[in-house]
């Protein structure tokens, strides 16, 4: 039965999710980002909806109530199907084979459970175009989010011909060399998905030619299917007006402390990052270098914390845990070796408070960005529009917003420990004046293209080139 919506997205996680009272209640609770900001921007006039899936019991609970928001249809797709597609698929193969992540004397194996875990990938984005087809007006606009859903395009396709299409990537995209380590009708199945498409778009001129390189290898070439680029910037008046609120001065007080001040009273230098413990992001590098640095300039011993937010994430896997638990370890030795009673080289936090981020961004002298490979990477983009003082960004080559902001930042190879802790020393070492114009510009830089922007952009882009397309 055809809907009324005339613009749609669609991702694996939405703008709201449900929790459970003890009463059993439902509480309810806003996300942001980009997509979110878009939306409001086209306004409740553009008769916008909004397809996801439940994550959550409370979410699988909410939709059995029917007690979803205007805007909103959240897909009550099996908790097993979803746990397949999610950690077994999206997670666990695509995002390492976009992040060139695998160890590969060991890993990947595509045996039987992963092709099991396939068909679970496919039901779940079939769920996905059945409930588009479905809502969708006649000649809708269809934005269709990520690596969770690459085959929902084309499933679309084949439902809805008169639908124009949209696939973002938020990731990189892997070159032809590690793509093609996926089974053959896999990778194929994959780029023919992405292909039902109108448009594509991707964070950075890399990724898109990846890709494109990927279709002319693999499948032919790219049809009738157009590549655009739109760099997701920072969003600068939230994010100053956010940063200035009580919560995050309360926060600000507590990291001061924390950090202390020097033997002679003067203020500690702060190395911030911010970043969840995602394997491609590179914290124990990071932290290797921190420590090297150290080693090679101790005129830095008492004048300088590292301040590491480490936030976990995807738990439910064992290679993410592990990885959270060497990040503890090392954080523990370096404050074990080099800490005093005055002085604690390391202040880690692994429990995720956005005002806290906030309050480092503000405190920031240097921000360490490191990751070995990023689609984009926002933290990069944000710091410098809410230090206080201006920021040194240490940004690795690897991630997308080295595209944007490599010019004013101190560049690393994310490999390079070594490399990494000269380029820390280089950014602690740095004047004032220097320091506050290299902010200031990596700052109208990060900002170029602000989040309601960016999916306008798209949506826009869409109705270009789409008037000709046969139905």
């Amino acid at each position: 039965m055809s809907g009324a919506a005339k613009v749609l997205v669609a991702s694996n996680r939405g703008p709201v999710s449900y929790a459970v009272r003890a009463d059993g209640s439902l509480h309810s609770k806003r996300g942001g980002g980009g997509v979110v900001s878009g939306l409001s921007a086209i306004g409740p006039e553009a008769g916008a909806l909004w397809v996801c899936a439940a994550l959550s019991d409370g979410d699988r609970e909410a939709v059995r109530r029917g007690a979803g928001e205007e805007g909103v249809r959240m897909l009550p797709i099996a908790a097993d199907v979803h746990a397949d597609a999610y950690n077994g698929i999206a997670n666990s193969v695509l995002w390492f084979v976009h992040h060139m992540l695998y160890q590969t004397p060991l890993e990947p194996v595509f045996d039987a459970e992963f092709r099991r875990q396939w068909a679970s990938y496919e039901t779940y984005n079939r769920a996905f175009a059945e409930a588009l087809a479905g809502q969708a007006a006649p000649g809708a606009a269809v934005l269709v989010q990520d690596y969770h859903l690459c085959l929902v395009p084309g499933m679309l396709r084949e439902l809805r011909p008169d639908l124009r299409i949209g696939h973002f990537s938020h990731t990189p995209w892997a070159p032809p060399e590690y793509f093609r380590m996926l089974p053959d009708d896999i990778r194929s199945q994959l780029l023919w998905g992405m292909l039902g498409a109108d448009r594509l778009g991707f964070l950075t001129r890399r990724w898109a030619d990846a890709f494109e390189a990927c279709c002319a290898q693999f499948v032919g070439g790219l049809g009738g299917t157009r590549v655009g680029v739109h760099g997701l910037g920072a969003d600068a008046d939230f994010l100053r007006r956010r940063s200035h609120q009580e919560d995050v001065t309360e926060r600000m007080a507590v990291l001061r402390d924390e950090i202390g001040t020097a033997a002679d009273g003067s203020a500690r230098r702060t190395v911030v990052r911010v970043d969840r413990t995602e394997l491609s992001k590179n914290i124990v590098r990071g932290l290797l270098a921190y420590r090297q640095l150290l080693d090679d300039h101790p005129e830095w011993l008492e004048r300088v914390v590292h301040v590491a937010f480490a936030y976990p994430s995807r738990q439910d896997l064992a290679v993410y845990r592990d990885y959270t638990a060497e990040v503890q370890r090392l954080a523990e030795e370096i404050n074990s070796r080099y800490g005093t009673a005055g002085w604690t080289p390391v202040v880690l936090h692994v429990k995720d408070d956005f005002a806290r981020s906030l309050a480092a961004y503000r405190l920031a002298d240097v921000a360490l960005v490191n990751p070995i490979r990023d689609g984009m990477n926002l933290v990069a983009k944000e710091v410098p529009v809410v230090s206080d003082e201006g920021c040194v960004l240490v940004l690795s080559r690897e991630a997308g917003a080295f595209e944007e902001l490599g010019e004013d930042a101190i560049a690393v190879n994310p490999y390079d420990v070594i490399g990494t802790a000269e380029a820390l020393h280089e950014a602690l070492s740095m004047g004032p004046e220097e320091r506050a114009e290299r902010s200031k510009r990596l700052a109208a830089s990060a900002t170029a293209l602000p989040p309601a922007q960016w999916f306008l952009d798209q949506l826009h882009a869409l109705d270009e080139g789409t008037a000709d397309r046969p139905a």
